[in-house]
């Protein structure tokens, strides 16, 4: 398989096969998975607006308009230099620094004993590591505004956002379920855009979907699963996205799918415990005027 076909067929294939395992959890009764439901089986059932066979008809939609539009969007002619050609730049681009910042003698001096292994480390591990991380800043900030954008504008969340909302209990594999337009523009043209300006290759662009693919689905699951690497790295879980699905706080944690960094910002990220605060103050409420 070429590397082109296999970047649009992975990110399909880790969907479902990620959303398998949670879906799994789902159908269990045993009481040990209770204590990782962030809310109960009834309330998935009785609160969600929209039944599993359809989110499953649009989740399928909007993956065969992501693989039609990676099919004409991904280039591999474009990852034409050559392993020495790219190697050269990375020794030219290390003794220049060495050079500016450590002066003639010196650099040289290092060069040779460190030289070798300094490149080998850029080549393999250092620029693809920082063209990655600055690939998911991207995303995250193409996201960040267009996801708080579709909420303040009431056109937007009405026609297109509110599909995405009718889930007030996501599950793994209702991740992808938006109306086709959005999951377009905001999913794959974002992460898209994200792999041409980090200057990925095809290879490069295959983890950065399968990643961004996974992180998705883990942020929709349902669980807060403790050995879950996706959970205990990113403070942008499972738990996190849940608040922005409920009533209270669909108007806070609009930041997805990595980092918090524009929430914490802009002043629009709420906590479990802000959240269950507000829960009682408004039942209180409710319980009052009653």
């Amino acid at each position: 398989m070429s590397d082109e076909m296999l970047s649009l067929v992975s990110p399909v294939v880790a969907y479902w096969i990620y959303s398998l395992f949670f879906h799994i959890l789902d159908c269990t009764d045993a009481p040990w998975i209770n204590k990782y439901r962030i809310h109960d089986s009834a309330e998935v059932k009785s609160r969600n607006l929209v039944s599993r066979w359809s989110c499953f008809f649009w989740v399928i939609l909007q993956q065969v308009v992501q693989t039609v539009f990676g099919y004409f969007w991904i280039d591999g002619t474009a990852d034409t230099s050559s392993f020495l050609t790219d190697v050269a730049s990375i020794r030219n681009g290390i003794v220049a620094a060495a050079n500016l910042f450590l002066g003639e003698a010196l650099a040289l001096k290092l060069l040779r004993s460190s030289g070798p292994a300094a490149v080998w480390f850029a080549y393999w591990y250092a620029i693809p590591m920082t063209q990655l991380l600055f690939a998911m800043m991207c995303i995250d900030t193409w996201q960040y505004f267009l996801h708080r954008a579709f909420h303040v504008n009431k056109l937007l969340y009405r026609q297109f956002h509110s599909w995405h909302h009718r889930l007030y209990v996501p599950y793994a594999y209702g991740a992808l379920y938006n109306h086709p337009l959005e999951g377009l523009v905001l999913d794959t043209v974002g992460t898209g855009l994200a792999h041409l300006i980090s200057l990925m290759t095809v290879r490069q662009g295959i983890v950065l979907f399968v990643f961004s693919t996974l992180k998705t689905i883990d942020d929709h699951c349902g669980y807060r699963l403790s050995l879950d690497p996706l959970q205990m790295i990113f403070s942008n879980n499972a738990d996190y996205h849940d608040i922005h699905h409920q009533i209270v706080g669909i108007k806070s944690n609009f930041a997805q799918p990595f980092f918090i960094h524009w929430d914490t910002l802009l002043g629009t990220r709420m906590t479990r415990k802000t959240m269950e605060e507000r829960q009682r103050r408004s039942m209180g409420n409710k319980i009052k005027s009653s």
